[in-house]
């Protein structure tokens, strides 16, 4: 997820308690290991096959899987994002990666294995219409509703369990990197209109990384 244009939560019963981990602790270190392992790669952009079909999932949790995670934090730290998933950067596999600050700004760093959103019971889906950008879709925004509260579960690089949850921007990003390994950008959530309205504003703007053509 691209960076933005310009409390307490309790813990449902689908999700033990015990599967929530803390993405706080030692943020920066733990983000900058990646990175600095990593290797920055290009993002690929709408219309690029691999984003617009479902990702496998990851079954296996070994050192491929740990390169690629150290990969994703270095090219997202390369485009300036805040979340990234693997098809953004051509691979067929279902985790992201994220380093988003919440709206307390509180940082959250970690990576998520095979997510699944929680869904919400029908008093706790107070929604958010703030804007929304994607480093697949350079350049443009545009608001859209989401949940301002979202659980996210699924595994580590360790294949175990586990959960994140996140209000605000962070809750905002947990939903937008797990709809893209469902398949989907944001942009398949607007009107027409507003749809039409992000693919001519990224086709007007330059992107600030590097990206892969479509062909």
């Amino acid at each position: 997820m691209a960076q933005q244009d310009s409390g307490g939560q309790q813990v449902t019963e689908e999700t033990s308690a015990s599967e929530f981990i803390d993405d706080t602790v030692d943020a920066d270190e733990r983000e900058k290991a990646h990175r600095e392992r990593g290797t920055a790669r290009p993002i690929t952009v709408v219309g690029n096959p691999v984003l617009h079909k479902r990702c496998k999932d990851v079954e296996r949790f070994d050192d491929d899987l740990l390169r690629l995670v150290d990969d994703m934090f270095a090219s997202q730290r390369a485009a300036e994002g805040v979340g990234l998933a693997a098809n953004q950067i051509g691979v067929d596999l279902r985790v992201f990666v994220y380093d988003c600050m919440d709206d307390q700004g509180v940082r959250h760093v970690g990576a998520i294995c095979n997510p699944v959103i929680e869904d919400l019971p029908a008093d706790r889906r107070v929604l958010d219409d703030s804007n929304e950008g994607c480093l697949s879709v350079p350049t443009a925004y545009a608001p859209l509703a989401r949940p301002d509260y979202a659980i996210c579960r699924g595994q580590d690089l360790e294949g175990k369990p586990i959960a994140v949850e996140g209000t605000g921007y962070f809750a905002r990003c947990l939903q937008h990197e797990t709809d893209h390994l469902d398949g989907y950008l944001y942009i398949d959530r607007l009107s027409k209109r507003d749809r039409k309205d992000a693919l001519r504003q990224m086709a007007e703007g330059t992107p600030r990384y590097e990206t892969v053509p479509n062909d």
